[in-house]
């Protein structure tokens, strides 16, 4: 038992209403005799309402049998393996048993329930159902975990008190994390982080991080601020605010705070909770309003930590002060990791355990911004049931598919401002933009001061000190021109491939040291894509036949011989086994002649002899490829649930949050099945600064959406939408501008541009400025020859000459791109 448990009368009244309201239980297990006997009122139906009956953790399930109308509930029997377990449920006024099966044992339990029915009557019946319990600091199916780990639960506190304090000792190897000996108090030498001093006395050590769970109470205070509320049944704060829930209860803002570790990350659960209640493990429920939220936060980082807190997401004051249960982890904050795999598990356990705490929910909405955003269409895909309705917040269809474009970035940059550094050409962000996709310009708007002293110091300083190339600037701009590429993606090639570069935090408090980690994204995740036979984890980033700004020279922006310079050396990236340390700024250290590289370039194939030889294009795993289509690591489109997914416009501040991505991602909804109807794209205008969040009006319509399927689920999704879900626009101030099934036209197709789609205008990527889909999401193109390439007209206007000819064969050799063909790297039978 982990945890608050929710009284068993109240999961049974749960349980009932769930019944009653036709709702489903998101990621439910039915076992009875046969599959094809299940609902039959003759046979006992059993159902896991807590998740799926394979994927158990934590030692406890709740369950609900419905009763076949032949037997008295009273009659029924339940048992776990060879022990009595009827006591713990409770009967419903609709034919069924709730109740909180506990004390399973790791690896498969089973769950007998027998129904009397009198002599005479025939046989006994009976239903039986396997129960697969794993263990609550997991894993469930991700595999082998992660090692070394950082634990990060002494680090968070709120209000001047810990959230969970030291983690647990679990090794005296020296493994992990040292864990000292505490006072009566619970202090001890630490210093700003929360890990022991050397005056510390060290009791053991802790590599799975795990720590015991508190419970607590906050109240919000007219001030809109949190604080700690020791006795909700004591006399309340003079400055304590009221909510009124969506059910139109009013009450005072006290919240009960969960805090424990799930899958070794780090938990949040948070709910109203009524004046009086008096003891947490037995949670008085009445304020909720039967809808759960899942808080996931993005950021980008490449695992061995347990992650930190972000009181913000764990605690969202409009959302709790209107009923809703909020759950929340470190595991599900791609700040942590991106390892979706390890990520979804968690999501899975995580409301596992608030079901079986709390009851089945009337439903889950998800919201999140780009990486919690990207959780939400990944989870969906992955885990129907887990979530019922997605907000994603300025989003991207996956992670792993944004390194395909991602990693041209620096390619080329480097290019522009090296290679080719003498022509004038590359001095218009206008140009870069038409190879690069990602928006560029020559006076970048709402950058901090900080960030307008770092670039001027980069292109006004150093650049023209060493020799390199940069754009024209605006002489009205205070920083230089830039491309979102430089603007927001800086120093993430290196974090996703170099395995000598990290960024993750507090790995010097490691007891055993960190030799050996591969610090990649790929080697974060190397239980889904596999190790190589130079050690390695296997990579499925590939240019090879991609032809860079194809676009470009087809509507006239740069020239064949441009073209042809800038295929035959922007080049590629080394393989993992053969990159060395970064050198300035990732280094750290002081720039010299020698030491100088933004780009990351001492990892780059390039050519050896200026242009001559072309430099040589990267050939991706294929395995690493299949991989991350059958891992559910890329998002194929195939999902059914309400989504509002809504973005500030932020393309004048070369913001990585890129505005084709909502769109990819519905070409991927209608690649999947020509349908993406389920699907809501809102944007608010942030020019010339962000000043309004559509967010609050997304919560309103999802909850109609989902009441429309609760009283009428008979209908599509799409069906039940109600008349302000829509594809929408709005200004500034939150006002809208355009709404309607035609307001996006000629993004995704030939019509005239919509009202929506001409007030906001919409960017590329390289890879479709090379010939690629819309969607992205091409690992490894076909080939066709440089020959037939030019017989179907692939280069416009321009017929090569039998010398140009020759030169693109010579740098394609392989042959080049055809995006008519799906990708080679896409398992076979892959729609």
């Amino acid at each position: 038992m982990r945890g608050l448990r929710a009284s068993a009368t109240a999961l049974v009244a749960l349980a009932i209403a769930v019944a009653a309201g036709t709702v489903v239980p998101a990621g439910a297990t039915t076992g009875s005799a046969t599959a094809s006997e299940r609902h039959n009122p003759n046979r006992f139906e059993v159902t896991v309402l807590s998740g799926r009956a394979d994927q158990v953790s934590g030692g406890d399930a709740l369950v609900q049998v419905a009763v076949p109308r032949k037997v008295a509930p009273d009659d029924v029997t339940i048992s776990l393996g060879g022990t009595d377990v009827t006591a713990a449920f409770g009967a419903g006024d609709d034919r069924t048993l709730v109740g909180l099966v506990e004390g399973l044992e790791q690896g498969k339990n089973t769950l007998t329930v027998r129904g009397e029915r009198g002599k005479g009557r025939g046989r006994v019946p009976q239903a039986r159902l396997t129960l697969t319990n794993h263990p609550i600091g997991g894993p469930i199916f991700s595999g082998p975990q992660q090692q070394p780990f950082v634990c990060t639960t002494a680090r968070a506190s709120f209000d001047g008190r810990p959230l969970l304090g030291q983690p647990l000792v679990d090794n005296q190897d020296r493994i992990g994390i040292a864990v000292a000996a505490e006072d009566a108090q619970g202090g001890y030498p630490q210093d700003g982080r929360g890990y022991p001093t050397a005056d510390a006395q060290i009791v053991g050590w802790s590599k799975d991080c795990a720590a015991d769970t508190r419970i607590g109470y906050l109240y919000g205070t007219t001030a809109g601020q949190f604080r700690w509320l020791d006795d909700p049944a004591g006399p309340l704060p003079a400055d304590i605010a009221t909510v009124t829930t969506l059910d139109g209860q009013t009450a005072p803002f006290i919240v009960r705070w969960e805090r424990g570790t799930i899958n070794r990350f780090i938990y949040s659960v948070a709910m109203l909770a009524p004046a009086g209640e008096a003891d947490p493990a037995a949670p008085d429920d009445s304020l909720w309003n039967r809808r759960l939220v899942f808080s996931f936060d993005g950021g980008v980082a490449i695992g061995h930590t347990q992650g930190t807190g972000s009181t913000d997401s764990m605690l969202p004051a409009d959302l709790l002060g209107k009923g809703y249960g909020v759950m929340w982890s470190s595991g599900t904050r791609t700040n942590t990791h991106y390892n979706l795999q390890v990520g979804g598990e968690t999501a899975l356990m995580l409301k596992e355990h608030t079901v079986e705490a709390h009851g089945v929910p009337d439903y889950t909405v998800a919201v999140g911004g780009s990486g919690g955003a990207i959780q939400q269409y990944v989870y969906a895909q992955n885990h129907p049931g887990l979530i019922d309705a997605a907000i994603p917040q300025y989003s991207y269809s996956d992670m792993v598919t944004q390194t395909i474009h991602v990693g041209d970035c620096e390619l080329l940059e480097h290019y522009f401002d090296v290679s080719d550094r003498d022509n004038p050409r590359w001095k218009d962000p206008e140009v870069r933009q038409a190879i690069m996709g990602l928006n560029a310009t020559n006076f970048p708007k709402n950058l901090s001061q900080g960030e307008i002293d770092q670039w001027n110091g980069l292109y006004g300083l150093l650049y023209p000190a060493f020799g390199y190339s940069a754009m024209d600037r605006d002489p009205a701009s205070p920083a230089p021109a830039l491309t979102e590429c430089r603007a927001s993606w800086f120093g993430l090639t290196p974090l996703v491939l170099n395995p000598t570069f990290t960024n993750v935090s507090d790995i010097d408090k490691l007891a055993q040291g960190t030799e050996g980690v591969e610090w990649t994204h790929w080697g974060d995740t190397v239980n889904i894509y596999g190790v190589g036979d130079d050690g390695f984890v296997r990579v499925p980033w590939d240019n090879v036949g991609v032809q860079y700004g194809l676009r470009a020279l087809v509507d006239g922006v740069i020239t064949p011989a441009d073209f042809l310079d800038l295929n035959a050396k922007v080049g590629s990236w080394k393989n993992t086994s053969e990159m060395v340390p970064e050198g300035f700024p990732f280094d750290g250290g002081t720039p010299t002649p020698e030491n100088f590289d933004p780009w990351s370039s001492r990892n780059m194939n390039l050519s050896p002899d200026g242009g001559a030889t072309p430099a040589a294009r990267r050939e991706g795993n294929p395995d690493a490829m299949r991989a991350a289509y059958t891992s559910g690591m890329e998002f194929q489109g195939d999902i059914d649930i309400p989504v509002i997914d809504w973005r500030h416009y932020l393309e004048d501040e070369l913001d990585m949050h890129h505005s084709h991505q909502s769109f990819a991602t519905r070409q991927r909804m209608l690649n999947a099945d020509g349908d993406a109807s389920n699907q809501v794209i809102w944007f608010t205008d942030a020019r010339p600064a962000r000043a309004f969040d559509q967010t609050p009006l997304a919560f309103e319509v999802i909850d109609e959406w989902m009441a429309n399927i609760a009283a009428h689920p008979e209908r599509s999704v799409a069906r039940n939408k109600p008349e302000r879900a829509v594809d929408s626009c709005f200004d500034t101030n939150g006002n809208l501008i355009a709404s309607g099934r035609r307001v996006w036209d000629g993004v995704l197709d030939d019509r005239p541009a919509g009202a929506c789609t001409e007030h906001f205008p919409i960017y590329s990527s390289s890879r479709r400025q090379a010939g690629g889909p819309y969607e992205g999401g091409v690992w490894k193109c076909q080939l066709q020859s440089v020959d037939r390439a030019i017989r179907k007209g692939l280069y416009g206007d321009w017929q090569p000459t039998g010398a140009e000819k020759a030169r693109l064969e010579q740098i394609f050799s392989d042959g080049v791109c055809d995006y008519t063909k799906p990708d080679a790297g896409k398992p076979r039978g892959r729609h």
